[in-house]
């Protein structure tokens, strides 16, 4: 039993909070799950037992017991409210994107320096199955120098979404600064800070009001090339991982089987949380020193955005280095924020 729980609040009990936040903060035993905000229907009770609830983001931030906020609301907002809470002496946890722009999370980064606060960004998709699969096929070796990479995050979406933040004309709205954040950050995770980048949005959707397909080419030094593609007109999802290497291929499905899970109710403590089905192997391609193909199914390790929280523990209580560098957040946001290429 850990003594020195860090005592958590989330700025909302939406899809997000519900699904991503609050059942990891519960599970996780460095952290202690103290206060939501609610502003209308007060349900964070009826799953969680003696949780405050809060009507407004400000009054949850000045909460005395908080030693850690968790910024969860729209993208437009990230950076008001986390400069709020870094003001009140609180570390922040802020989902994707960090912010809008990087002109802002240059700011958070140097406010919470100059706070001895941290301020991290919640990127959880590091911790997907299918993505870790990826990731430890490229540590393996067995596809030799990578030379062509393609990342997809697709969905079939026609209807403008609930969520109006993501469709409306205010900043940080759109397929890319939703979906493609997600994979700008595992690109940059895996590969580094490019020499230079292309990017190229569409609207195709009837009456739509913000992108809903783009891709962005990033180019690196060594000849690498990664080519990122998120659409939310896509019926049939081919592969959402494809990596070319000198010695052979790599082809994954995207399965998002934790969100899936989450949604479908199912717990965390179930032993098939976060395991994916047999079906949904990645295909490794490798050609051998006799000039055979050789073809192998591989099982995605199993997953879990608890090592998310972890990460945050080990940084906070220990000052371990966060596995999401201050470089990658701004190189991300340099990428989503631009309209031209550079």
């Amino acid at each position: 039993m850990i003594k020195n729980k860090i005592s958590t609040g989330v700025l909302s009990f939406g899809m997000s909070g519900q699904v991503f936040h609050l059942p990891f903060l519960k599970k996780h035993e460095g952290f202690g799950l103290h206060a939501v905000t609610e502003r209308t229907k007060k349900n964070a009770q009826l799953q969680y037992e003696g949780i405050k609830s809060y009507d407004s983001v400000e009054a949850l931030i000045h909460d005395d017991e908080l030693e850690l906020i968790v910024v969860n609301t729209p993208n437009n907002t990230h950076f008001e409210f986390a400069m709020q809470a870094l003001h009140a002496g609180k570390h922040v946890l802020i989902e994707k994107p960090f912010t809008v722009t990087s002109f802002e999370a240059k700011a958070l980064f140097n406010e919470a320096k100059n706070q001895n606060l941290y301020v991290l960004p919640y990127q959880n998709r590091r911790y997907d199955s299918d993505f870790l699969s990826v990731k430890e096929v490229l540590n393996s070796g067995k596809l030799g120098k990578p030379i062509e990479v393609h990342f997809r995050f697709d969905r079939y979406k026609v209807e403008p979404s609930h969520k109006i933040f993501k469709e409306d004309t205010r900043p940080g709205g759109g397929v890319l600064y939703d979906l493609g954040s997600h994979l700008i950050d595992g690109a940059l995770s895996l590969f580094g800070i490019p020499q230079k980048w292309t990017k190229t949005y569409g609207k195709f959707r009837p009456d739509t009001k913000v992108d809903d397909y783009a891709q962005v080419h990033l180019s690196y030094a060594d000849g690498l090339q990664v080519f990122i593609t998120t659409s939310l007109l896509v019926a049939d999802p081919g592969p959402a991982f494809v990596i070319h290497g000198t010695r052979g291929s790599y082809q994954k499905i995207r399965t998002n089987v934790q969100e899936n899970q989450l949604l479908s109710g199912l717990n965390l403590e179930d032993p098939l949380f976060g395991v994916e089905a047999s079906k949904d192997k990645g295909v490794l391609t490798v050609i051998n020193e006799n000039d055979e193909n050789i073809q192998e199914k591989l099982s995605a390790t199993t997953s879990s955005y608890l090592q998310v929280l972890e990460d945050v523990y080990q940084t906070i209580r220990y000052g371990k280095p966060y596995p999401v560098t201050e470089a990658q957040i701004i190189q991300q946001l340099e990428i989503l924020e631009k309209k031209r290429s550079i």
